[in-house]
């Protein structure tokens, strides 16, 4: 869908930047770029290209953090023994990872229970708690949940256990009555905690639990592999302490000297010590231990996670890899079957969709493609159950808030929850066509009756002639790259298309060969799915391109090409 393109800033670049580049010995473009995220000073363009540990906040000042470690201490001195409950993504499993390897570490024994998504849902229930309960369980602690659960919350207290919450969503009216509850959202007192994933929780809470036991002999800089992957995994932006955290775990999954990271990395088709990015976590590495939680069992990524050799972790790798093949193949004919009902709706200004049969654990990747197709918020919805009772996924658009729109049909909903971009929802199947024609005035009235066009943003105009490898290896000090921290888009001069070429499985992807008019400089470039719009008619036209300049390494060869985002004629 062609954007608007929109420069990240407008205002005019002060001539101090480029003595800013000179003091930190960088290039203008990249003091540039930094300024216009609105880095203004040398001092916090330094903190942001130089993330180091030292920088971390202190633990203590996490609303709740201080209580939750000095119970969870109390409990390991008295030899209570422990039970951590996580969730079924990426973010709880490596949640759950953290506290086993570091009490592990401890010398502490635990238990653990992560749900069956299609069987239990998502958070505590009073089944998993009477488990652990059975298995001597006396301190539980939660990870990347519990701030909602106050009904197994009180269950588990009737048992006689101590409770530990720490989670990072939202918290309701209603706090769960815990012995300790640790959320960076339960107040503003400390905002630059508010983006930290459960994963960053539980290993801030891992720090200051290594001083209060006096542990000081374990290094728990180790563990920042489980939280770089954690973190992006779960789409917190990658700025502040996510930043600091992300980058540095990136290093330990360089390494990969975990067995668990080194098979993934594996069948996840990379060398065990090769240098991933964010984005390759994110769209390679996360989707396989997320596909362990989307169609069963949790259980076989922490088991590869916590393997304590490479041979024990690889069958469980490859049962992820396998799973996420039919995860892909399941998306694929979802993704097929809601397309032409989104087309069937195309009058609309949101989408409903729905049918019985779709798999829970897969709408919600779904309802993504389809935003990105569409560009209008989006439900997703399949069948619960045999009670009449459909449950799906939400996506939206940057211009409309979808749980602030779901609030507004709460009265026929019986659950949901999320945040501005997406949420998850169920209802009686006979409110969907209510569900459907009120869903559409609310975003009607919120955004306007007319189709919404997205936009791109857009750091600076960039010749060819301006792209060498020494740029290429000064953006790469940006990474890791994601949400609150995109990859620079630059914006070509005009340029000839020497040649356009469709690839890949379905043909859907465009290889071109772009000519600066102005240089002369050519480059290859990639244009990914994107077969449908950008055709061999275009070969010979003059068109600028927004686009992203990448070293690609296919070949073993290392060459410079571009990854166009969208062009104009």
């Amino acid at each position: 869908m062609p954007c608007r393109w929109i420069m990240r800033s407008d205002e005019e670049v002060p001539s101090s930047v480029a003595d800013f580049a000179d003091k930190l010995e960088i290039s203008p473009l990249i003091a540039e770029i930094l300024w216009s995220r609105g880095l203004h000073s040398r001092e916090e363009m330094d903190r942001f290209l130089s993330p180091g540990l030292a920088n971390l906040m202190d633990p203590t000042l996490i609303p709740g953090l201080e209580q939750a470690a000095q119970v969870v201490a109390h409990g390991v001195r008295e030899g209570r023994k422990i039970g951590i409950w996580g969730d079924y993504d990426v973010d709880g499993i490596t949640s759950t990872a953290v506290l086993k390897t570091f009490f592990a570490a401890c010398g502490v024994q635990t238990e653990h229970h992560l749900p069956n998504r299609l069987e239990e849902g998502y958070g505590l229930n009073s089944a998993g708690i009477d488990d652990l309960f059975a298995q001597g369980v006396e301190l539980l602690i939660t990870v990347d949940c519990g701030i909602s659960d106050v009904a197994p919350i009180a269950h588990a207290r009737e048992k006689g256990m101590t409770v530990v919450v720490t989670d990072h969503h939202l918290p309701g009216e209603t706090l769960p009555d815990a012995h300790a509850v640790c959320d960076p959202r339960l107040d503003d007192s400390c905002p630059q905690s508010h983006d930290l994933a459960g994963v960053g929780v539980a290993f801030m809470l891992v720090v200051r639990l290594r001083r209060l036991l006096e542990c000081d002999d374990i290094d728990i800089r180790t563990l920042l592999d489980f939280v770089a992957l954690g973190t992006v995994a779960d789409v917190v932006p990658l700025t502040g302490q996510n930043r600091i955290l992300v980058k540095n775990g990136l290093l330990f999954i360089k390494e990969a000297e975990r067995p668990g990271m080194a098979a993934l990395k594996i069948v996840s088709d990379y060398e065990r010590r090769a240098e991933l990015g964010a984005g390759q976590i994110g769209f390679n590495l996360a989707p396989r231990i997320n596909a362990a939680g989307r169609l069963g069992d949790p259980q076989k990524a922490l088991s590869m996670l916590l393997a304590e050799s490479v041979d024990e972790a690889m069958p469980f790798a490859r049962e992820l890899d396998m799973a996420n093949t039919e995860r892909r193949r399941q998306e694929a004919e979802i993704a097929e079957q809601a397309m032409e009902q989104a087309e069937q709706q195309s009058h609309r200004r949101s989408l409903v969709l729905y049918a019985g049969h779709w798999h829970p654990g897969i709408i919600g990747i779904v309802a993504s493609r389809v935003v990105e197709k569409y560009y209008r918020p989006t439900l997703i919805l399949c069948d619960a159950g045999d009670d009449g009772v459909i449950k799906g996924s939400g996506r939206s658009i940057s211009e409309f808030d979808l749980h602030g729109g779901l609030t507004r049909v709460a009265d026929m909903l019986l659950t949901f929850g999320g945040h501005r971009q997406a949420a998850g929802l169920s209802l009686r199947k006979d409110d969907l066509e209510t569900l459907r024609d009120r869903f559409e005035e609310i975003v009607v009235e919120e955004v306007g009756p007319e189709p919404l066009v997205p936009s791109i943003k857009v750091d600076r105009s960039l010749s060819f002639s301006e792209i060498d490898y020494t740029l290429l290896r000064e953006l790469e000090m940006l990474q890791p790259f994601g949400l609150g921290n995109p990859e620079p888009v630059f914006m070509s001069p005009p340029a000839v298309v020497r040649d356009c070429r469709l690839f890949g499985r379905e043909r859907e992807h465009v290889k071109l060969s772009l000519a600066d008019a102005q240089s002369g400089a050519c480059l290859a470039a990639k244009a990914w799915r994107m077969g449908d719009k950008l055709t061999r008619d275009c070969k010979g036209s003059t068109m600028t391109f927004a686009f992203t300049p990448k070293i690609d390494r296919f070949t073993g060869v290392p060459r410079i090409e571009l990854r166009v985002r969208d062009w104009n004629e």
